[in-house]
């Protein structure tokens, strides 16, 4: 899409009021941060009941519960719970094959993240854009606040056609990066010709929580959907350049549908033992239906 015109798509007001009422809500989030709405692992002078702990000289005095004190003899303060931004970082795959297709892939993937961008910023956490093909590009580092999210939809539109897909590489590159740790969310297919155990091992060494934003097409699946693919074919990879002749038949169709099964079951696998989420939008389909289907009761826990 042009810039202009994927902004515009972008800003679907429709679209954007139908978000307000989402709330993405973490666990727990790490400390050092703002003060907004997550519930964080530090203790201090938040608002939230959290615990005793026996006083200590250099305790604030004020928070001595003398209730306690006249029923156990023992002095005790209160904790309370701060509560801090959950910083997200979006990863949004640009390699040359999300722009193909009649429907690419990169137009949902563009709708999605921003979406959810809009849902981080309007409950006080942190986004940060972050751009792959064969390099890692930063594109906002972190912004927060209501107003920046024109910021990020602009910058997001800019996202055209770049090089070869490498998310392995792109995600290790970001989990060497002084973020603070947050939520990373991938927007990709995750083909990459490093193979999905490259990128699961990439993934495995993030010291982020991730959330994994796959792009599929109902074709990935069942490749016999497309017409033309049946007999002698020559296959080009559409970021390489490199052909491969192959007859196609029954076979090989049914070989190829046990691969495509055993790379989404190993993705799963990975998201299940580590406790990642996994969100699999079909880009040919409505993105708020399937967002909406994901925020049960309004709201998703990550």
């Amino acid at each position: 899409m042009a810039t202009q015109a994927a902004f515009d798509a972008l800003f679907d007001p429709d679209f954007l009021t139908a978000l307000e009422r989402f709330r993405l809500h973490a666990k727990r989030v790490s400390p050092a941060g703002r003060h907004a709405d997550q519930a964080s692992r530090d203790r201090g002078a938040g608002l939230e009941f959290a615990d005793y702990k026996p006083y200590v000289p250099g305790d604030d005095l004020r928070a001595i519960d003398w209730n306690v004190y006249r029923r156990l003899g023992r002095v005790f303060v209160r904790v309370f719970e701060e509560r801090q931004d959950l910083p997200v970082y979006m990863l949004v795959d640009r390699s040359k094959s999300m722009f193909l297709e009649r429907r690419p892939r990169i137009d949902a993937g563009l709708k999605a993240a921003f979406g959810l961008a809009s849902i981080v910023l309007a409950q006080h956490d942190s986004v940060g854009l972050f751009a792959f093909s064969n390099t890692l590009e930063v594109k906002i580092k972190s912004t927060s606040g209501r107003n920046r999210l024109m910021t990020f939809g602009r910058q997001l539109a800019c996202l055209d056609e770049a090089h070869e897909t490498c998310l392995a590489d792109a995600v290790n590159r970001l989990a060497g990066m002084r973020l603070r740790r947050g939520l990373l969310v991938i927007v990709s297919d995750f083909f990459d010709p490093a193979g999905i155990e490259a990128v699961v091992a990439a993934m495995k060494r993030c010291r982020h929580r991730l959330l994994l934003l796959q792009l599929s097409k109902d074709a990935d699946a069942n490749p016999g959907m497309h017409k033309d693919l049946h007999g002698d074919v020559r296959l080009l990879d559409c970021e390489s350049g490199a052909g491969v002749d192959v007859t196609i038949g029954p076979a090989v169709l049914a070989r190829y549908q046990e691969i495509y099964q055993a790379f989404n079951d190993r993705l799963a696998g990975f998201v299940q033992k580590h406790g990642a989420g996994l969100i699999r939008l079909n880009a040919d389909g409505d993105v708020l239906e399937q967002l909406r289907a994901l925020f049960v009761s309004g709201r998703l826990v990550v």
